[in-house]
């Protein structure tokens, strides 16, 4: 009793060998296209689809195996025997094997804008011939992957027949690839009528590994990666040493990642709680920067997330490694940091790409029945369009100072307020009600002398009391978004203080 296989595969990647064994375990190949040209080429004897149904090719290839003859075999619960019955009486015969992958839509997509190429790449029959298969995965074993193209003959070689588990699986891959496909294929319709906020909103995330918890012992994590990540986010990160990276770890690196991707000089961020803690940046030095980016808050530091945008060598590896370190991520190491790195064993050393290039994304929050989502901040700013509002004006020198310490409070918990001097942070208060609390827990926790420093605020201040707090200390001038309606009041008491003051005109609020 001949056995019968559909093949109708896009990527011929191990095509031929699966079908090869196939045949020598009695399976009949039933082919199209591109598939039967290539198994015959390679000495195969595949049946033409079209030798099936009685019907050729049409509409150049738009129509080839949607007829009753293949999908009546493809259908048929062989566990009925009316089903059995209905297919002898019209001469079908059922597929036990369906090899199917789909159109490189989403390939055509990255490689070409001509929308009548992208057209022709959405698979019609392709996708009916999985869902069909994987419905009856009681009768039908489905094959997407050529990963399981051995899986598959295995089972046949030593069962003659392929387990109803693995049916049960591969039924599920096929679905979740045609799904895959059709959000490909929704998303591109909704960049082509520019919906930025589509009306249905369809997510696609593929899982990396489970995570031992989550933020507490008692909760169950996992990191899911997105389909196109780039080689410089999370999931491409290559782990050299140290204990698997917990779901707290990927969260703070995730934020000390994004901090130090601010800075085209030689920087470094340490991150707790994803906060940070400390950043520092030298127009030469990595050392300098990590020296001043640690002596912010070294009793915070102990237990952070180390962030740096520069190769780290053996003497840096040799000041990390003398505090207590969860984290440590670079674009690379030399060997003599590596091997200084070792003695820790349980140190996560991370190998990412970091770059200052500013790109657009979403981000995304679950509220309950629902998800917020909104732009990245990664909003550029021209200092051109910044103003000064109070009678003392910022020199140069303060200028940088400023612009440093707008760079830094976008990244901290709202209310936020940050003391620092033109390369480096020197106090950080984060996350509080009250912004005035903001302002005396950033002085509480600063470790040098503030006279002479820079304040920032990433909103606006409601009331004059956070600068009369900031003149206690000696800040010679804010930088802030404006916009209260107490702004008079505000430029008031840092004139009288003599600070100079400037509006961004852009808040950066971060929940």
């Amino acid at each position: 009793m001949k056995r019968y296989a559909l093949i109708s595969v896009s990527d011929k990647n191990g095509i031929v060998d699966f079908a090869k064994k196939l045949e020598n375990l009695g399976f009949e190949i039933v082919s199209s296209g591109g598939t039967f040209k290539v198994l015959k080429d390679a000495g195969l004897n595949p049946v033409k689809v079209s030798d099936i149904t009685g019907f050729p090719e049409i509409l150049d290839g738009r129509v080839k195996t949607l007829h009753p003859k293949i999908h009546g075999g493809i259908l048929v619960d062989m566990r009925k025997e009316s089903h059995r019955e209905e297919l002898k009486k019209h001469g079908i015969n059922n597929f036990e094997i369906v090899c199917v992958n789909l159109y490189p839509f989403k390939e055509t997509v990255k490689k070409t804008d001509d929308v009548d190429e992208i057209i022709e790449n959405i698979d019609i029959g392709g996708p009916t011939l999985l869902r069909a298969s994987a419905k009856n995965f009681y009768s039908v074993a489905v094959v997407v992957d050529p990963d399981d193209y051995s899986k598959v003959v295995e089972e046949i070689e030593k069962n003659g027949e392929v387990s109803l588990d693995t049916r049960k699986k591969l039924a599920l891959k096929a679905l979740s690839h045609t799904a895959s496909y059709d959000i490909a294929i929704s998303s591109f319709f909704n960049r082509m009528l520019e919906n930025k906020f589509p009306e249905r909103l369809f997510l696609e995330y593929n899982l990396e590994n489970t995570l031992r918890y989550g933020e507490n012992p008692h909760q169950q994590a996992a990191f899911y990666s997105e389909p196109d990540f780039r080689n410089d986010e999370l999931p491409a990160l290559k782990k050299l040493q140290g204990k698997e990276l917990s779901y707290n770890n990927l969260m703070d690196s995730d934020a000390a990642i994004e901090m130090v991707r601010e800075f085209d000089e030689p920087a470094c961020v340490i991150v707790k709680h994803a906060n940070p803690c400390g950043i520092g940046r030298d127009n030469e030095s990595l050392k300098i920067a990590f020296e001043r980016a640690h002596s912010t808050d070294p009793m915070s530091a102990f237990g952070g997330i180390i962030a740096l945008n520069r190769e780290v060598d053996g003497e840096l590896a040799s000041l990390i490694t003398k505090n207590f370190v969860e984290v440590v991520i670079a674009p690379s190491f030399t060997k003599e940091a590596r091997g200084i790195f070792s003695k820790k064993k349980n140190l996560r050393l991370i190998q990412l790409p970091i770059n200052s290039e500013k790109y657009p994304y979403f981000n995304i929050k679950r509220v309950r029945g629902g998800i917020l989502l909104q732009d990245a901040d990664t909003i550029e700013e021209d200092r051109s369009n910044w103003n000064v509002v109070t009678e003392a004006k910022p020199d140069e020198e303060t200028f940088k100072a400023l612009e440093f310490a707008w760079k830094v409070v976008k990244h901290v918990k709202s209310n936020a307020i940050v003391f620092c001097k033109e390369n480096e942070t020197l106090g950080i208060g984060a996350g509080q009600m009250s912004r005035v609390d903001s302002v005396k827990i950033a002085v509480m926790k600063a470790n040098k002398d503030l006279n002479g420093s820079v304040l920032a605020s990433d909103a606006f201040f409601p009331f004059r009391d956070s600068i009369d707090e900031a003149a206690k200390i000696g800040v010679k001038a804010v930088i802030q978004p404006g916009g209260s309606i107490r702004d008079k009041e505000v430029i008031e008491a840092a004139n009288e203080h003599g600070i100079a003051m400037v509006f961004t005109g852009i808040r950066h609020f971060r929940h």
